[in-house]
């Protein structure tokens, strides 16, 4: 384990760059590490996934939009190479099952007021498929779904309170200006998502 302090600087990195880089460091045994991201989304991410990995972390803004994290090891820390698939996104350590993909704030195509009020049917119904629905993820315009509020938010709200995880794309929230408004689910990042794919028992895209 290396106790020397390494500085990661990842300003001006794309998603999901920043968690990639401090896994490495992580996987290389780094014990004590410091951060740099240009925006809160890329912040939130490393922070909960070296959370995830046992370190105990203190986020700071600063000027410019700057954040810094400064992480340490705790006892137990799952400090050295440790399996991708045991870093499942949101680390809520519930069993893989069903996931649902949702790219979009509304259901087929047509009339889009009516793609909206199938959304929300579809959301409302989910709770029927019991203990194997595990996550939703909410990509491009579905992270909307997250924000506006509205039956569709409130469906989400349910599910999140039954167990249920909720990934939202911090890339697309940033994009759409959505950040401050989001009202459920954990912001997240591509890694999250790919490595909840690949987790998952079944794919659902509606």
């Amino acid at each position: 384990m290396e106790t020397a302090m390494k500085l990661l600087n990842c300003r001006g990195m794309a998603c999901p760059q920043p968690v990639i880089r401090s896994r490495e460091l992580v996987d290389a045994g780094t014990a004590e590490l410091e951060v740099l991201v240009d925006n809160e989304p890329a912040a939130e991410n490393v922070e909960r996934f070296l959370r995830g990995r046992g370190y105990a972390v203190d986020r700071a803004k600063e000027g410019d939009g700057l954040w810094r994290l400064t992480a340490r090891a705790g006892e137990g820390a799952a400090v050295g190479a440790n399996p991708v698939r045991a870093e499942t996104a949101s680390g809520l350590g519930r069993e893989a099952g069903t996931l649902i993909l949702i790219t979009t704030e509304s259901l087929g195509r047509g009339d889009e007021g009516l793609g909206e009020k199938l959304m929300t049917n579809f959301l409302a119904t989910l709770p029927e498929l019991g203990s194997r629905l595990w996550r939703l993820v909410l990509l491009n315009g579905g992270v909307k779904l997250a924000a506006r509020p509205g039956p569709a938010l409130e469906a989400l709200q349910s599910l999140a309170q039954s167990g249920v995880s909720v990934l939202v794309c911090g890339t697309c929230l940033a994009h759409y200006g959505l950040l401050e408004a989001k009202a459920v689910g954990e912001t997240s990042n591509m890694l999250d998502i790919v490595t909840s794919l690949d987790l998952a028992d079944k794919i659902i895209r509606p």
